[in-house]
């Protein structure tokens, strides 16, 4: 399934428990779908949430109402069923907001082109924590739970990890020298992985977060934009160049091509709450809904890591994955 968006997007988001996903434009608008499988998505809302455009987008308060972040400094929380304004903090951040993480049902985390992070209490519609993690933009940020730490990548090529309990930044890594702009938590909480500029994979074990412990550098050679845990062992990234690849992790290795947007950069990857669907967004304007039981099929029919034929491109591959 896809839908041609009508512009550039720049992250999206599904629902908790229902078949919605929510699209945010480099215009300020939001876009709100309702999808079903062999059929294509409806859409039910289309908002001007920013003067500017609209980074950042989650779902809160179990899906009522769909965050938003923008350049123009500003959180707005709209309602899912009304579209109509719930609340709008205008000087959320000092600079551009890049980047929203739910932390846990009631908190959520900004990250501004600055480096600083806040943690926002929905309920209050208050900043309970603030760091100043970076000296550049933060690319991306995931929570452990576990930890209640806050790990967050930024364009300053460095990793943070936030202390939300005692409010300070825990640790931070080395400067890498590239860009880092994507991060997922693996192998049940032992190991960060980091997707750069250069392709690399970094990857951090748990509590050793001064330099990286190995590097994967077989995946890619554009930017890893996005990156999205599928279970312990498999993580799926998103590239610079269109493809979108799952990749096994300690053993580290390509498992096989599973889509793309040809050659348009992909901007964020999610699942579906039932994980049914992966959702891509990309710079060609399109939403694109991929069936998860058929990619893991491919896999499981496939007889070693490489699916692509010599000779062969992975768009020979990946047209039987779209309805």
């Amino acid at each position: 399934m896809e839908v041609n968006l009508g512009g550039i997007p720049f992250d999206l988001d599904f629902h908790p428990s229902e078949q919605l996903v929510a699209a945010g434009l480099i215009d300020g608008n939001l876009l709100l779908y309702r999808y079903s499988p062999n059929a294509l998505p409806q859409r039910l809302l289309k908002v001007r949430a920013h003067s500017e455009s609209c980074r950042a987008v989650r779902f809160i308060n179990g899906g009522r109402a769909i965050l938003t972040g923008s350049p123009d400094h500003s959180i707005l929380a709209t309602d899912v069923e009304t579209g109509s304004v719930i609340a709008r903090l205008e000087d959320a951040h000092d600079d551009a907001v890049n980047r929203l993480v739910n932390v846990t049902s009631e908190t959520i985390a900004s990250g501004d082109d600055n480096g600083c992070i806040k943690v926002w209490d929905t309920r209050q519609r208050s900043c309970c924590n603030s760091f100043e993690a970076h000296e550049d933009y933060i690319s991306d940020m995931t929570y452990s739970s576990d930890s209640m730490k806050l790990l967050a990548t930024s364009g300053d090529g460095t990793l943070s990890v936030c202390n939300l309990r005692r409010n300070k930044v825990h640790a931070r890594s080395e400067f890498s020298e590239v860009e880092l702009l994507s991060v997922v938590i693996m192998k049940n909480g032992r190991k960060v992985i980091c997707g750069s500029q250069t392709g690399t994979l970094l990857l951090y074990s748990w509590g050793c977060f001064k330099d990286c412990s190995d590097r994967f550098v077989d995946l890619s050679q554009n930017p890893v934009n996005a990156l999205l845990k599928l279970d312990e062992d498999r993580v799926v990234a998103a590239s610079e160049s269109g493809l979108i690849s799952l990749v096994g992790v300690l053993p580290n290795r390509i498992i096989q091509p599973i889509a793309e947007h040809s050659d348009y950069p992909v901007e964020r990857l999610a699942f579906s709450h039932d994980k049914k669907f992966l959702g891509s967004i990309s710079h060609d304007y399109m939403l694109k809904l991929w069936d998860m039981d058929l990619l893991q099929s491919s896999e499981n029919v496939s007889n070693g890591p490489a699916v692509v034929a010599a000779g062969a491109s992975a768009s020979d591959n990946l047209f039987a994955f779209m309805d």
